[in-house]
């Protein structure tokens, strides 16, 4: 895939069917979906793919078992439904993972055990295994680092794992595939109408500056967190439908958890969940769940949210993590549709998605989570069926492979998430596809250069944080290899050694949000 032979086709088109505005979760769904009923499709991302909230997730993919205990019953229906679909078309991204919920009084198990029965029986034939009570040895065996005393026993349930950025980059992928025109780093930057109804969009390519409109039979807002400021654009007076909250993770040493099965804490100071999840290697824990007034491109987690993960984290842990331990910390913002009720907390408020269509024809897509992005596309699409007045054509998505598409999989092998494309990775330089550039993280030369020339990265940013995961599985140690990324690609895009002095400044930057 590649960026100036798409922003050719950007060129050639006269008129789209549908242009998208946004490259998350929502946005490239909505892009598989659309490309794949045959309407030709544009995509326009002003950062990078998924650069947002669609790349900072807790990593599940799972119905949600706060919800059901929110009494949010078809949202955990159709979560656990959409959790076996992205298992079974993403089998190289997607993996079962055991969550054991400790108890230390005498009703918790049992009280735990019935709750997430009624998890399993939701899920029916899409369940990844049966949850069950566990006596205390069986809990020891499962957690050796969980705090011993009062210990009386615990519960293992089912639910689904994977790399948030790598789905993200598939799904370009494989509505590239598919036929839709996707680009990064291009801004969006007005609205055309004609007798009040909305003709096209305006742009603005941030890499060389040049503007262009294009025209589209209905233009879609995928953006997330900032949905309110393209609905301003459309309707300058219309209320905010984006109530935002902002969840902080920390990554830490897997010695602090051992073995392969996550913890899920029920409830913790302030009353959600919290996860400790081993993740490549690494522990991802959090999360918070904090309401923000203004959503940043580069989110800045709080202390006191710091200090609640480690302290929540630390009252469940033989070996306690501090401050010194966290090797890298990520913030994404949660894009929930507002409600009536601003009173109520965001924790409360439901990840049910929302398609809403303004008198002009904006297609607005509020609200939903990582594991409904295909069933968000599917609604969304229909509704743009309807409102362009194009043919009726059934959604194929629900069986559609993502690209790399891999039953035999092993997930031990650091190529694992390019799936069936890993032999061609490798053989770009076989001498040097299992060299890794640094010693405590798995990344190879190979997969830089296949980042730049297939995978449309444009910065080191994009190599780093997102077609790689370095930089938050452990920022310091992406600190000490950025140079030798930057002067990799700097080779492929035929940059000189400015290049890499203002991408490595622009990089250090980003990277002390991550680092404590």
């Amino acid at each position: 895939m590649n960026r100036a032979k798409n922003l050719d086709q950007l060129e050639k088109e006269q008129q789209w069917d549908v242009a998208i505005i946004g490259g998350g979760a929502s946005g490239l769904g909505i892009a598989l979906d659309s490309a794949s009923r045959g309407h030709k499709t544009i995509l326009l991302e002003k950062n990078d793919f998924a650069k947002g909230t669609s790349s900072r997730s807790t990593k599940l993919v799972h119905g949600g078992v706060r919800y059901l205990q929110n009494g949010d019953i078809s949202l955990v229906i159709e979560a656990l439904r959409e959790r076996g679909i992205m298992r079974k078309n993403a089998p190289h991204l997607v993996r079962d993972l055991s969550f054991v919920i400790p108890s230390y009084d005498w009703w918790s198990s049992p009280f735990y055990g019935i709750g997430l029965k009624v998890y399993d029986m939701m899920a029916g034939k899409l369940g990844l295994g049966p949850s069950t009570i566990l006596n205390r040895e069986e809990t020891l065996k499962y957690l050796p680092n969980v705090k011993k005393e009062g210990l009386r026993g615990g519960v293992i349930y089912h639910d689904g794992q994977f790399d948030d950025a790598r789905m993200a980059v598939s799904l370009v992928l494989t509505a590239d595939q598919e036929g839709a025109t996707l680009l990064n780093y291009v801004e969006v930057t007005g609205l055309e109408k004609e007798k009040d109804m909305l003709t096209g969009i305006q742009i603005t390519d941030c890499i060389d500056g040049s503007k262009k409109t294009i025209k589209a039979k209905v233009v879609v807002n995928a953006t997330g967190v900032f949905s309110d400021q393209i609905i301003r654009m459309d309707q300058p007076e219309a209320k905010p439908m984006i109530r935002p909250s902002q969840g902080v993770h920390l990554v830490i040493d897997k010695s602090f958890l051992q073995g392969d099965h996550a913890i899920m804490v029920p409830h913790t100071t302030d009353g959600r969940v919290l996860f400790a999840v081993p993740w490549n290697g690494q522990v991802v824990v959090g999360t918070t769940d904090t309401p923000i007034d203004d959503a940043l491109e580069e989110p800045i987690p709080m202390e006191e949210e710091i200090d609640f993960i480690l302290e929540n984290a630390s009252a469940y842990m033989t070996k306690k993590p501090h401050r010194k331990d966290v090797k890298s910390v990520f913030v994404g913002l949660r894009p929930l549709a507002a409600t009536n009720n601003n009173k109520e907390s965001t924790k409360e408020v439901s990840r049910h998605h929302k398609i809403i269509v303004s008198t002009s024809g904006l297609v607005s897509v509020l609200g939903g989570k990582w594991t409904t992005y295909r069933k968000m596309a599917e609604d969304a699409v229909n509704t743009i069926q309807m409102v362009g007045g194009f043919q009726d054509r059934k959604c194929t998505t629900e069986t559609l492979p993502i690209l790399g598409n891999d039953f035999n999989v092993d997930f031990t092998n650091p190529y694992h998430f390019y799936g069936t494309e890993a032999p061609k990775i490798k053989a770009l330089n076989p001498e040097k596809a299992n060299q890794s550039l640094s010693e405590k993280l798995f990344i190879s030369e190979n997969q830089v250069l296949w980042a730049v020339q297939e995978e449309m990265a444009m910065t080191l940013e994009d190599v780093l944080a997102r077609r790689t995961r370095c930089l938050f599985l452990d920022a310091y140690e992406t600190e000490k290899i950025a140079p030798e990324v930057a002067k990799i690609m700097s080779k492929v895009l035929k940059k000189d050694a400015q290049w890499i002095e203002k991408e490595l400044e622009k990089f250090s930057l980003i990277l002390k949000k991550y680092q404590l």
